[in-house]
């Protein structure tokens, strides 16, 4: 894992931790949110599995250290921290919410605890593999929650912003509750289902779209979907109904996705194949799919690109990582809208509202307990809980939406937000330590 995938200043900071004899102090850094980005009610915590592979293997190898010598920026770096990237392990600790888990805004994602140099150089992968999954993950179950049970297929990663892009928002849109994803990749390396047919390049091919389809399901047989409105939609219909089964479906890519799926309802029904599925796709996001729903429409499945490979309505989740402690001693920021409160923390999860609490806090005057949130996944640099695959953090998220409040869940209700309280030990704490900053 290459550790060149950072900031700068990430660098200059280690430099100037080793120069002051400071690397040996132990920080702790925590992951969070600090508010939720338009027409969010909650995210869905996503990206753990690569932050920690990531925590686990990154080293500096010796040609990133010759091109750091070559940076101005370290012309006065002490022998310190040339040995330090050297021998540079991971050996701190990480806690995290499980992939899956909906997280609130305030609420730490993962905290990180070593010495302060191996705190502070992963920020920045961290802030990116975590925010852009968890950001995917969240948009996936407003659209899949939207469908009211019906099958979504992710299928964006021609409109992500990279290809390594489309490979993990695939991962992350599966952890929200997609059935599968149109990217290889991803189905190759997270154990996703990959589902697809043929392209309307498939139909122009041939000379004529009959011959298409029936080529199509001499190769795909009953898992055929036969992308109907290459030229016209009723008439694409008519002719794939024509060859009867075996067939998965038709699937309709353009135009008033109303009428046609109910024309083309009719004509499968009055074919015989009543069990013949129906997909549509194009610029669908949740919105569109809430619509189709409400309709009543005969639509067995969804195919959603753009709008949820690049999140297009929320392309940006904010996520930041800040200090919390440095040894013994705790730290905080005060600025205007920008604060953090000091300290480890942990999450309780209670019915209908969270506390966020002092790390070594147990919320014991409310009944029952539940279970921290916040896991040890890494202590002294060794991995101490097995991760959960794709499917089972799908199952996660599953599990735990449905426990939220439908207000939460829902796509248009902003107005009651779910409720994340502070306890009053760590209040204390934060208001205590301002008093003395100000002093």
């Amino acid at each position: 894992m290459r550790a060149l995938l950072t900031d700068l200043y990430e660098l200059t900071m280690a430099a100037g931790y080793a120069a002051a004899g400071k690397a040996g102090e132990v920080a702790t850094f925590e992951l969070f949110v600090r508010r939720l980005p338009p027409n969010r009610n909650y995210l869905i915590a996503a990206g753990l599995a690569q932050a920690v592979d990531y925590l686990l293997n990154v080293r500096f190898q010796p040609e990133d250290l010759d091109y750091l010598r070559s940076l101005p920026q370290f012309a006065l770096a002490p022998p310190a921290f040339w040995d330090l990237l050297r021998n540079f392990r991971f050996t701190g600790d990480l806690w995290a919410v499980p992939e899956g888990t909906p997280v609130f805004a305030g609420e730490p994602l993962l905290t990180v605890r070593a010495p302060i140099v191996e705190a502070q150089i992963p920020e920045t992968y961290l802030l990116s593999m975590v925010s852009f999954q968890t950001m995917i993950a969240s948009k996936a179950a407003r659209v899949v929650e939207a469908a009211g049970g019906r099958s979504v297929v992710e299928f964006g990663t021609r409109r992500a912003h990279s290809p390594e892009a489309g490979v993990l928002a695939a991962r992350a849109a599966y952890i929200g509750g997609c059935s599968g994803t149109s990217n290889v990749e991803s189905g190759r390396r997270f154990g996703i289902p990959v589902l697809g047919t043929a392209a309307h390049s498939w139909v122009q091919s041939f000379e004529s779209e009959l011959e298409s389809f029936r080529r199509l399901r001499d190769l795909l047989g009953a898992g055929t979907v036969y992308l109907v409105d290459t030229y016209d939609a009723i008439e694409g219909t008519r002719r794939a109904a024509s060859l009867g089964k075996p067939l998965w479906g038709v699937r309709l890519d353009s135009g008033n996705l109303a009428e046609l799926s109910r024309a083309a309802r009719r004509i499968l029904d009055d074919a015989g194949l009543s069990d013949a599925k129906i997909m549509v796709s194009g610029d669908l996001n949740e919105y569109k799919i809430l619509e189709l729903v409400a309709a009543g429409l005969p639509i067995d499945a969804m195919g959603v690109g753009t709008d949820l490979a690049a999140s297009s309505d929320s392309p940006t989740l904010g996520a930041v990582y800040k200090l919390a402690q440095i040894d013994a001693r705790f730290t905080a920021k005060f600025s205007p809208d920008k604060h953090t409160y000091p300290g480890a923390k942990q999450i309780f999860r209670f019915p209908g509202h969270d506390m966020v609490t002092c790390h070594w806090e147990c919320p014991c005057d409310k009944e029952p307990v539940p279970a921290p949130l916040l896991r040890p996944v890494i202590l002294r640099g060794e991995l101490v809980e097995s991760l959960p695959t794709a499917d089972e953090a799908r199952i996660r998220a599953k599990r735990a939406l449905a426990q939220l409040p439908a207000s939460v869940r829902g796509l248009y209700d902003q107005d009651h937000p779910y409720r994340v309280e502070y306890s009053a030990e760590l209040t204390k704490l934060y208001e205590d330590l301002r008093a003395r900053a100000t002093r």
